[in-house]
């Protein structure tokens, strides 16, 4: 025995919320409802859709639990993130002080840096593009300023550039040219 529709809907409604949706499969699967609604059997539902039986049941389900809205693709939540809030924070906090040259071993953070360092203090593998999607939703960039050399001096640099005089003079008025 088929899974029976939900009794506050009829095939009317369907329809003009499939003419109105801006979602095409989710139209198609209104349709295909929408016939069931009208007595059609589920094998000419599943024509209508291009779909299987099964694939109609599906929709009956989603169509009962939600409503028209339960007919629109989603898109799947994937894996939770590895890092946690607590790693987060301590990543904040890790980017904002810097890294110490004499205990990290580098001078700027780079993303491979920020993952070794994650690797040693909690043990937790994590790709480049995933931290690089982490740090940047932290605020973060990947540009980093110029490194200075911690001997520069200003005022050498300053006497050290040179003054030279213009070389470039205003070109002298041309003279219309004669017809010919």
């Amino acid at each position: 025995m088929p899974i029976p529709l939900r009794s506050d809907f009829d095939a009317s409604q369907l329809r003009a919320l499939a003419r109105k949706t801006k979602d095409g499969p989710q139209a198609r699967r209104l349709l295909a409802l929408a016939a069931i609604y009208e007595g059609a059997s589920r094998t000419e539902a599943a024509r209508i859709g291009g779909v299987t039986l099964q694939i109609v049941r599906d929709w009956v389900v989603k169509f009962n639990a939600q409503g028209p809205e339960g007919l629109i693709d989603r898109k799947p939540a994937g894996q939770p993130s590895r890092l946690t809030d607590q790693h987060r924070q301590h990543l904040v906090q890790m980017i904002e002080a810097g890294p110490i040259a004499a205990v990290h071993g580098v001078v700027r953070w780079r993303l491979v840096d920020l993952i070794q360092w994650l690797w040693d203090e909690y043990r937790l593998p994590i790709s480049k593009q995933t931290l690089s999607r982490e740090v940047r939703a932290l605020g973060y960039r990947k540009l980093s300023g110029r490194p200075q050399h911690h001997a520069k001096n200003e005022a050498a640099v300053s006497a050290f550039k040179k003054v030279s005089p213009r070389v470039w003079r205003k070109s002298r008025p041309t003279r219309p040219m004669a017809s010919r």
